[in-house]
Parts: structure tokens; sequence; C-alpha cells
């Protein structure tokens, strides 16, 4: 297949209202003259994004204010996606986490984290897919991962298992897509530097982080070529290969000393705040 072509095309990004979303979009729209469908739960951050990126970049751009743990916002932005323009890509990015231990995430939470991170994306998924297919239309859908899908992360285990879902879910479905002209990217970037690691407990990790802007590129670049399961970093590359070597329960258990590490020093009793 040939490679996507954003100019002017109709691209969705949920999550657009901070961190990779809010940075993927702004690449898409400035370096790549995409018109643009953002989507997230803050409307003040999603219409403000809109205002700059109509005057200064020059594009269109839809705004569509839903909480993806809502099942009828995930069935209204999916509406409003394919009704009133020709969806030509979608970057499913939207996601949260809990950082802490496994038995501090209350019920609700976890509930709310599997939706979004998971149910959410594979009911929008699912929908895309059926419309490229039945249109005939050219496009590519990107469903953002984590290597904590591919590692587990202890102290972020709810997180890690809708990520590992999600790879799983993605590299399967992929086989099922008939259309020539339609491409499905798994990616699965490490830790960014984003509002959802600024938190106290990730201080000591912040040498992990990759710059978010440098993640966004990697990712529009992923999803352009049409790349199946990438990873962004040469680093974060060597490392999958290096660690795919090891046992695996030696590579978490040292996640693991790492991470609890970090929590002990925000909370030296030894209970992690979520």
């Amino acid at each position: 297949m040939r490679a996507l072509d954003f100019n002017k095309k109709w691209v969705l990004v949920t999550g657009a209202s901070s961190g990779l979303g809010y940075e993927m979009a702004q690449q898409l729209a400035y370096q790549y003259h995409a018109n643009l469908i953002i989507a997230a739960r803050r409307a003040d951050k999603l219409n403000q994004l809109k205002a700059d990126l109509e005057r200064d970049a020059h594009v269109q751009v839809k705004v569509i204010v839903a909480d993806l743990s809502v099942s009828a916002d995930v069935e209204r932005l999916i509406a409003e996606c394919l009704n009133g323009q020709e969806l030509y890509a979608a970057v499913l990015n939207a996601g949260i986490t809990h950082f802490g231990p496994h038995a501090d995430l209350a019920q609700d939470d976890f509930e709310r984290l599997v939706q979004t991170n998971v149910i959410s994306v594979v009911r929008i998924t699912g929908e895309l897919v059926k419309h490229f297919e039945t249109s005939g239309a050219e496009g590519g859908i990107m469903i953002v991962s984590s290597m904590a899908g591919i590692f587990p992360v202890p102290y972020q285990a709810a997180y890690s298992g809708t990520k590992s879902f999600l790879i799983g879910f993605a590299n399967a479905l992929a086989h099922e897509i008939k259309s020539r002209t339609l491409s499905l990217t798994i990616f699965a970037p490490g830790g960014i530097v984003t509002e959802m690691t600024a938190t106290e407990q990730f201080n000591d990790l912040q040498g992990w982080l990759m710059p978010v802007k440098q993640a966004a590129k990697e990712g529009i670049y992923a999803l352009k070529s049409r790349k199946f399961n990438y990873v962004p970093g040469a680093l974060n590359r060597l490392g999958n290969i290096f660690m795919n070597l090891l046992p695996k329960k030696l590579i978490v258990g040292i996640l693991a000393r790492t991470y609890q590490r970090s929590l002990e020093k925000v909370n030296p009793a030894g209970k992690a705040k979520s």
C-alpha cells in the first residue's frame, strides 16, 4: 500500500486535549495540513486547540466532547466521525492509568479504566474497519498501546493488562481486514513526558520518559508509513529486542523494584497514593 497523505484529509485524534494526542493533533495540522476531528472530555481545552489550529494552521477542526468511559459518548463519537465529512484516518490514543498497588484501585475506577482503554477502542475500531471496508475508501487506523503491554509494569498492573489486550486484539484483527487500502497500526511507546506522568509518583522515572514531541512525530510516521507494530525510539527498540532474550520474570522483577522505589519516595509509609 502507498503511504497515507493527510493533506486536507479528515483525521480523528482521541485524547486530544493534552499529552500525546494534543501533540499529534498539532503536528498533523501544522506539518501535514490535515483537517482534524479532536475528541476528549475537556471542552475548554478542545475549543482552544480548535481556535489555535484554525487560525494558525489554516485547517478545519471539528470538536467532539466525549468521555470514552461512557458507552453513549462512544456511540455518539462514532456517529459524528462517520457523518458530515469523509474520514481518512484515526489515532485512537485516549487512555487513563492507575499508578500504585492494584489493591488501591477502586472497582469503579478499574471499570472506568477498562471501558476507556479497551472497550471503547474495540468498539470504535470495529465500526471504523466496517466503514472503510464497506465504502472501499483508503485509510489508516492507529491504536496507541504501550511497551507496558509487551512487558507488564508492576504498580500499573491494570493499565498494563489493558495495553496488552490492545496489542493482541489489533494484531489478530489486522489479519481479518480484507481491504487492500486500509491499514491497522499498533503504536507502542514507552513512557512519555505528558500530563499523565507529571505526578510526583513518576519523579524518579523522568529519565526514562521520551519527549512528547518525539513520540508524536514517530507515531505519525508509523501511521503514515502503515507500519504494523511500531515501538518509537532506537533505545526502546533495542531494549525490546534485548529484553525478549531474558526471562520475563527477571525483567518484570526489575521494573517492580524500580517503580516501588519511586512510590516509596512519595509515600515512605509504603502505601502508594492513587
